[in-house]
């Protein structure tokens, strides 16, 4: 009998190298060297890549283990209750198809399409809810296979999942993988866990006409996240959910058959058209708010604020204002004045990282007829400085801020609350990979500030990447609480972006070193652009948001 070679796994959570054979699995090594990381272990990054627990080991490796307070246990917990909550569903209505759409309140929106009944619907929900605990309760295994897409192709016609087939004829693979949990088949574009008895803490609860998977906190998977309502936040992902329904494009298959089709330009077309109409909207609810002297615009980090800003100045000045833009990076207080984290790193998502006081004079002066100095800030020396450029307002004057922090209180504590208007603005993507596979926002805002770190800073793809969690959580502490503050929500996603940013992304998400954490990410992010064929940019208009992030816009950035 041929004996095997050994070689060494060095595991990082226990400091410890050991020598295994071929053949060995990541659960394994879990249970030959007792690994306990405080939770339960989802999966595991195997030279910085993600793996399942059964993966087999062949050669030397380094593994980290990890469970749901890491990013990507999050993502596989995610995945594999919705493929639970799939087959409720399949086990319980049969009939009716189950649409996972959006995060919003903390928690999953999901939807059974054509069964609305409002009589009806907490005992749906009931009935879901126990059949899912059963599924559980029963420690049912997550089988993963890869097999023939035209294999593929007849499983999910079987099941009516149209969606899915578009996207594999489309991706054109020679085989893909799918799940299969006991008596269902479904596709998901990441890793699942070992089994459903990993999945205890979960909730599932009315909300709107569908309902609402509840997670796990992130810091403490025992408890369930607290649902926040979000109404706005809700109405303007359902607005844009019913829209790409009408115009036939609600997943990343149909976007790829219409681009393969050279259509493209008029969905090019209809989306720049859409957000202009909606900008002139904006502009009309201002203005009949007769007391209005400033507006906030605020959001999250690459969501288009500043074209966004420069865009619905535009609008205005047709309406009869004349608009003062003035960006909030120029209340940045001196670097050594900025506040920290808790790594002691500077913290610029942070409020008083502005000069909060020295803008609320500017905007009470500017209000009462002054004329004010506007201070610069200069990034590379991190000093404030004053430069010949002077602010005041005249007749039909308004003024138009941009910044991260326009809906925070704190920010215009002085100035009056009738003359403010507030508008949040987000890359709050409509599209879909398909109706069991949704787009995190977060994903696409990500991609839109690699892509401009690269050719506007100087950025590499990892530099992006390693920056992401402080950005991430600056936003969920500091502006994702003030967001239902805003009068408007404008959603600045377009149905083509991902399309089109494709082709700058993959090629820095390739440069990513694979001996650094943020590789996991890369690969990751490198599959998701992968369902998507690229789309050319020629057709987008010198004006369009998507311009802030490539190049050739009207627009001066300086």
């Amino acid at each position: 009998m041929k004996k095997f070679k050994e070689f060494a796994v060095y595991c990082e959570n226990t400091k410890k190298e050991k020598k295994y054979t071929f053949g060995t699995t990541l659960a394994d090594i879990i249970e030959d060297q007792k690994i306990d990381i405080g939770e339960d272990i989802l999966g595991a990054m195997v030279n910085n890549t993600l793996k399942e627990l059964d993966y087999i080991l062949y050669k030397p490796k380094t593994v980290r283990f990890i469970g749901y307070t890491h990013p990507d246990g999050q993502r596989m917990f995610m995945r594999s209750l919705s493929m639970v909550l799939f087959k409720a569903v399949v086990n319980l209505y049969p009939d009716y198809k189950l649409r996972i759409e959006h995060t919003v309140s903390k928690g999953l929106y999901c939807e059974l399409e054509k069964l609305i009944k409002e009589d009806t619907h907490d005992e749906v929900i009931g009935k879901l809810r126990n059949r899912m605990q059963e599924i559980i309760e029963q420690d049912l295994p997550f089988e993963r296979e890869e097999i023939r897409t035209e294999v593929a192709l007849r499983i999910f016609e079987e099941f009516g999942m149209e969606d899915k087939c578009t996207l594999m004829r489309t991706r054109r693979q020679f085989y893909s993988s799918v799940y299969k949990l006991d008596d269902v088949v479904n596709y998901f574009y990441g890793y699942l866990v070992p089994s459903t008895g990993y999945l205890k803490h979960f909730g599932l609860v009315k909300y709107y006409k569908g309902m609402l998977l509840v997670l796990p906190r992130k810091e403490n998977p025992d408890e369930l996240e607290d649902i926040v309502i979000q109404n706005k936040l809700f109405d303007i992902f359902q607005e844009f959910n019913e829209w790409v329904e009408i115009i036939g494009v609600p997943n990343v298959g149909r976007l790829n058959e219409i681009t393969q089709s050279g259509k493209i330009g008029d969905i090019i077309k209809i989306s720049e058209a859409l957000q202009e109409k909606k900008l002139a909207s904006v502009a009309d609810m201002i203005y009949n708010r007769k007391e209005v002297k400033v507006v906030f615009i605020s959001g999250p980090s690459s969501s288009g604020k500043t074209t966004f800003a420069k865009r619905l100045a535009i609008q205005l000045s047709v309406i009869g204002f004349k608009p003062v833009v003035i960006s909030m990076d120029n209340y940045f207080v001196d670097r050594e004045l900025t506040p920290r984290d808790k790594n002691g790193n500077y913290d610029f998502e942070d409020p008083h990282a502005l000069d909060i006081k020295l803008f609320n004079e500017n905007m009470l002066d500017l209000m009462a007829g002054k004329e004010i100095k506007l201070p610069k800030f200069s990034f590379s020396k991190g000093k404030r400085f004053y430069d010949d450029t002077t602010l005041s307002m005249h007749k039909n004057s308004i003024i138009v801020v941009e910044g991260i922090h326009g809906l925070n209180p704190e920010i215009s504590a002085l100035i009056p609350g009738d003359r403010k208007f507030k508008v949040y603005v987000s890359a709050l993507t409509p599209l879909s990979i398909d109706s069991n596979n949704r787009i995190p926002t977060t994903d696409n805002r990500l991609i839109r500030r690699m892509v401009r770190d690269s050719r506007y800073r100087g950025y590499s793809a990892l530099e992006t990447l390693q920056r992401w969690p402080s950005v991430r959580l600056g936003e969920e502490k500091h502006i994702f609480p003030y967001q239902e503050e805003a009068d408007v929500m404008f959603n600045t996603a377009l149905l083509f972006e991902l399309g089109v940013l494709k082709q700058w992304a993959e090629p820095l998400l390739r440069e990513v070193p694979p001996n650094t954490p943020e590789y996991s990410e890369a690969k990751r992010l490198l599959k998701f652009l992968s369902y998507l064929v690229c789309i050319n940019e020629k057709e987008i208009p010198p004006t369009s948001i998507l311009r802030e992030f490539l190049d050739g816009s009207s627009f001066d950035y300086s």
